[in-house]
C-alpha cells in the first residue's frame, strides 16, 4: 500500500438520480488481490456516460462515479497482481473485469461474461484523480499517443477497430461508416487505414471535406442523397459499419449492401428494427450487433493507430468543468470526444 493512502482525490460524481454532475473529495481506494490503482490523467465521455448519468442504476449505489475511458498510471499495485509495474501507462475501457470461469470467459470472450463489469456502473469509474479497477482491465499506452488520445481507445476505438477487422472485409471492398460522431470519425479513419474502399456517410454538405480529410474516398449526403441508392451506384457495400445513434436509417440502409454484404450496428437507440426479411434473405445480408473488444484488442488498437496515424479528435477539459462538458457532447456542440483531464 502506497504511503499516502489516505490522501484526498478528487471524483465527478452523481448523488442521487436526476442529480448534476459535481467534483467532490474523495479517497483513494487500495487496490486489493488482482487490483491496481491508477492515477488517472485523461477520461473520455462517451455517449453512454450520459445514460449513466441521466438514468443512473450502479450496481454499487449512490454516489456513482462515471467512466470507462480512463487513461493513466499505475500507482499501485494489489497483492498478487503479475506482469505490471508501478509507473506503467495504462487505459481501462468499457470492460471492467469478468468472471474468469464462464464458458465466454474460457474461450478467450470475456466481453460477453454475463457478469461482465463496466467501470461507472459496476464500480467507482474514471471520472477521477483515481481508480481501483481489476489488473485483467488493463492495457498498455504505446510510445506515440498522449492519455488524452488514449483514454478513447477503451471504448470507442477498440470497437470501431474490431468491428471493422471482424466483419470480413477484405483491402479494396467498399465499406460504408454511418455517422461521423465520436465514434464515426475514428471509424472512417480505421477503415481507410485498413484499406478499405472508404464511404463516409453524413448529414451536410459541410460535413464533405471532413470527410476526405478522415480518409474516406467517398461521402454520401443524407440531405441530398439516398444513401442505398448511392451505394449500389458504387457497386454496393461489403461491409456498412452504422455509428449514428438513431436505428431510423437502417431498414433503408440494407438495400446499399452488395449481395453476401453485412450491418454492422455499434451506436443505436431503443427504437425497434423493423426489417422485411426479404431484404436479406434475397441478397444473402445479414445484420450483426459489435460490443467493443478485450484489453488485448485496445492494445492492438491503439498499436495500429500508431503505426497508421489514426487519432481521435478530442477536446479536453479539465475535470472540474465536467458538467458543462457532458453538456456540450449531449447537446451535440462538441466535435467528437470531450475528455476530461486531471492535470496529474
Amino acid at each position: 500500500m502506497s504511503r499516502d493512502a489516505d490522501r484526498m482525490h478528487r471524483a465527478a460524481q452523481v448523488a442521487e438520480p436526476g442529480a448534476t454532475v459535481e467534483v467532490v473529495p474523495v479517497r483513494e481506494k487500495a487496490p486489493g488481490i488482482g487490483e491496481v490503482r491508477i492515477d488517472v490523467q485523461a477520461t473520455g465521455i462517451c455517449g453512454a456516460d450520459i445514460g449513466t448519468v441521466r438514468n443512473p442504476t450502479p450496481a454499487t449505489g449512490f454516489p456513482i462515479t462515471p467512466g470507462h475511458e480512463v487513461a493513466g498510471v499505475i500507482a499501485e499495485l494489489g497483492p498478487q497482481v503479475q506482469g505490471w509495474d508501478v509507473g506503467e501507462r495504462v487505459t481501462v475501457g468499457w470492460f471492467g473485469g469478468s468472471c474468469g470461469h464462464c464458458t465466454a470467459c474460457r474461450t478467450g470472450d470475456v466481453v460477453h461474461c454475463p457478469e461482465r463489469k463496466v467501470p461507472g456502473l459496476s464500480y467507482a469509474g474514471g471520472w477521477s484523480t483515481t481508480v481501483t479497477v481489476p489488473a485483467t482491465t488493463l492495457s498498455r499506452i504505446p510510445d506515440g499517443l498522449t492519455a488524452a488520445e488514449a483514454a478513447p481507445f477503451g471504448c470507442a476505438g477498440v470497437t470501431t477497430c474490431n468491428a471493422l477487422r471482424h466483419s470480413g472485409a477484405g483491402p479494396g471492398d467498399l465499406v460504408a461508416v454511418l455517422g461521423i460522431g465520436g465514434l464515426g470519425h475514428l471509424a472512417v479513419q480505421f477503415a481507410a487505414a485498413m484499406g478499405f474502399e472508404t464511404v463516409a456517410i453524413g448529414r451536410g454538405e459541410e460535413k464533405r471535406k471532413l470527410a476526405g480529410e478522415l480518409g474516406a474516398r467517398h461521402y454520401i449526403d443524407t440531405e441530398s442523397q439516398q444513401p442505398a441508392v448511392a451505394l449500389r451506384k458504387l457497386g454496393g457495400a461489403r461491409l456498412i459499419l452504422s455509428t449514428a445513434s438513431s436505428s431510423k436509417p437502417l431498414a433503408d440502409l440494407v438495400d446499399g449492401l452488395a449481395p453476401h454484404g453485412r450491418l454492422t450496428v455499434v451506436g443505436f437507440d431503443a427504437a425497434p428494427l423493423q426489417l422485411p426479411l426479404a431484404k436479406l434473405v434475397m441478397g444473402a445480408r445479414s445484420v450483426t450487433g459489435h460490443l467493443t473488444g478485450s484489453p488485448a484488442d485496445t492494445e492492438q488498437a491503439m498499436r495500429f493507430a500508431v503505426a497508421t496515424g489514426v487519432r481521435p479528435q478530442v477536446r479536453t477539459v479539465p475535470l472540474e468543468e465536467a458538467q458543462q462538458a457532458l453538456d456540450t457532447q449531449q447537446e451535440g456542440r462538441a466535435r467528437f470526444r470531450m475528455v476530461l483531464t486531471t492535470g496529474a
